[in-house]
């Protein structure tokens, strides 16, 4: 897609070139292979920001945002927070929603690798409130929400759990892979933390075994971490 995007002649549109590169982000965005998103994300912001294309830019910094966040890189991780965040709220006031849980859902993620509790929290419920029509984007909201209940500042296991069930409840049916590894992982932590190590071995063995198949190799070395913290 990329090298189609990049040698067709005459050039593409920033439009095009800007979806070829967000689409191809999020592929290495949901394998955690966070290097090669990056490289990405930043060539989408670049064509985003020099063609106007508003829409693929304020995706584009929302997921930036995340992955420099991922990458411990604070100063700049809150600076493309704050863009994301204006550039969600200016499309809001002239009435544009479309993607908006596409926005809200990794600016929450960003604020929660960053320990911004409250606003993860907000962005979070958001991103579910903005998601109501579209089933799959609710998902994702709920498993951010339910890490969010998981964190050890604001550990409320009652909560974690439904909505990591929620997500499941959404996510298995729509043959979203990736995220219902992501539940048995966020299921399998919770029930460690409280002392049921039979159903946490459970939830982590699954969730080992879809990372391995999908070959998510970041998140299998979580997994397979939680797992060996059980013996």
């Amino acid at each position: 897609m990329i090298r189609l995007a990049e040698t067709t002649q005459p050039p593409q549109t920033p439009q095009t070139l800007s979806l070829t590169y967000y689409g191809a982000c999020s592929f290495h965005l949901l394998k955690g292979d966070w290097t090669r998103a990056r490289s990405l994300i930043e060539r989408c912001i670049e064509v985003a920001r020099a063609g106007n294309v508003i829409v693929f830019l304020r995706l584009a910094v929302a997921s930036s945002a995340w992955i420099l966040a991922q990458f411990g890189e604070t100063g700049t991780a809150v600076a493309r927070l704050r863009e994301g965040e204006q550039l969600v709220q200016a499309a809001t006031d002239r009435g544009s929603v479309a993607h908006s849980s596409s926005v809200y859902h990794p600016l929450g993620r960003a604020c929660l690798l960053l320990g911004r509790l409250d606003e993860a929290l907000h962005l979070g419920t958001r991103a579910g409130e903005s998601s109501a029509p579209r089933p799959g984007f609710e998902a994702h909201a709920q498993h951010l929400l339910g890490d969010i209940a998981s964190h050890p500042e604001r550990f409320d296991p009652g909560t974690a759990e439904a909505h990591y069930r929620h997500a499941l409840l959404l996510a298995e049916p729509r043959g979203m892979r990736p995220l219902v590894a992501h539940c048995h992982l966020g299921l399998g932590k919770l029930c460690a933390r409280t002392g049921k190590r039979e159903q946490a071995r459970e939830y982590l063995t699954t969730a080992t075994t879809m990372y391995r198949e999908m070959d998510m190799r970041f998140w299998l070395e979580q997994a397979e971490a939680e797992i060996g913290g059980l013996t």
